[in-house]
């Protein structure tokens, strides 16, 4: 039985094709073109607000992110993936929770952001990198709030820079990681060269962020 599971290789697991995984993108954004243009726009607009002081800011940005994790739940869980992937009504739910929990902490308040530590790197690269991932096949591009991936690293970058809150801030960091590294082990398995920086990034930024606050460097109380 051991060496029966043994024989299994990644690849076993996903249930599609690289090319049946990078078509869903290019559904997605055919189909809502061009608010993937609007939607990168308000990952970018949430960077930007994310270096200011006032509470506005912060809310702004925490509810920017809550509508992004809400879109990408319906339009492309469960409206696209869940056609190729059963565990797709799993991961909207968990995209959907992410939504509310980011929702909940705006309501809250209490938050502050601040431009040290790894979160700037990580969320700029999800700005800026994860559409250039795809440059042969403009259409399947991926930005934040469509696509899974770029949503979750730009969201955790920016979760990386936050401070204050302490209970609240480690609630909203499993989902976004735990997101990387399923999507990530997917990406390699299907052979695709996004699967490097979806797990080297997160996890690495994530590492050194909680080193900082363990030594107190980034206002964690």
């Amino acid at each position: 039985m051991i060496e029966h599971w043994l024989s299994y290789g990644l690849a076993d697991f996903v249930p599609f094709t690289p090319a049946t995984y990078l078509r869903l993108f290019e559904l997605t954004n055919e189909a809502t073109w061009p608010l993937p243009l609007a939607t990168w726009a308000a990952g970018l607009a949430a960077a930007v607000l994310a270096l200011g002081r006032r509470d506005w800011q912060v809310r702004a940005v925490l509810l920017l992110l809550a509508a992004a994790w809400a879109w990408v739940s319906w339009a492309y869980h469960l409206d696209r993936h869940a056609a190729i992937n059963p565990a797709a009504p799993w991961y909207a739910a968990a995209f959907a929770l992410q939504a509310v929990v980011l929702a909940a902490l705006a309501a809250r308040g209490g938050v502050t952001f601040s431009a040290a530590g790894p979160g700037v790197f990580i969320a700029a690269a999800g700005l800026a990198l994860w559409p250039l991932l795809r440059p042969v096949d403009w259409q399947a591009v991926e930005v934040f709030g469509t696509a899974p991936d770029p949503t979750a690293v730009v969201t955790l970058g920016l979760l990386l820079m936050a401070a204050g809150r302490a209970r609240w801030l480690w609630i909203t960091l499993p989902v976004p990681l735990l997101w990387c590294l399923a999507s990530g082990l997917t990406l390699l398995a299907l052979e695709l060269p996004a699967a490097v920086p979806t797990l080297v990034l997160p996890v690495a930024g994530t590492i050194i962020w909680a080193r900082r606050r363990s030594n107190g460097l980034d206002g964690a109380r």
